[in-house]
């Protein structure tokens, strides 16, 4: 018996752990930002990858797009030492596999912990047992002094190939709105 009971508190105490890895925050809000300015996160020059070409139109769309909004808020984009700091993270995945575009997103768990939560979500849980492509933006907004997640949001949609650039620009505008939507800046 008691080795019964040893077994199954072992195993729930991995199940607690495993539970406790995987708990990263999809939704932040610490309420309204006092804000003026913003810098996107610098994360030091990385040498390019050959597929960097396709890379490089997605982040200039993001980027963008993100200063659009912002600007719409009345928070402009500067250079660097922003009021706050804009990350963002970028998964794609399939009914097989699951990876990111985090050029812009810094170093830390959170990305591979987002990336395997929305794996998760997506093709353990969503149920989905034909094919499918879908990506994820996450858009955090940080403390430029202790780089403390202030606003966290997220948007998903099924990946759409062979559109043109002014198609994919108006997709990507409407996916940073709609995550961007609750973010309020203080007056």
């Amino acid at each position: 018996m008691t080795t019964k009971i040893l077994v199954h508190s072992l195993l729930i105490a991995a199940a607690l752990v495993l539970g406790a890895c995987s708990s990263v925050k999809t939704t932040v809000d610490t309420g309204a930002l006092a804000a003026r300015t913003f810098s996107f996160i610098n994360t030091g020059s990385k040498p390019l990858p050959a597929y960097a070409d396709a890379q490089t139109q997605v982040h200039v769309m993001l980027h963008e797009a993100i200063t659009k909004n912002l600007a719409a808020k009345g928070v402009s984009r500067v250079p660097t030492d922003g009021d706050i700091i804009v990350a963002y993270l970028i998964i794609a995945g399939n009914n097989a596999t699951t990876t990111s575009l985090n050029d812009y997103f810094g170093y830390g768990p959170d990305a591979s912990d987002l990336v395997d939560k929305v794996h998760t979500e997506q093709t353990i849980k969503g149920g989905n047992r034909g094919y499918f492509e879908a990506g994820t933006l996450v858009i955090d907004i940080l403390n430029p002094q202790t780089s403390k997640v202030l606003k966290r949001a997220t948007v998903s949609s099924p990946i759409l190939r062979n559109i043109s650039a002014e198609a994919r620009q108006s997709r990507i505008q409407g996916f940073v709105d709609q995550a961007l939507t609750d973010l309020r800046i203080a007056k």
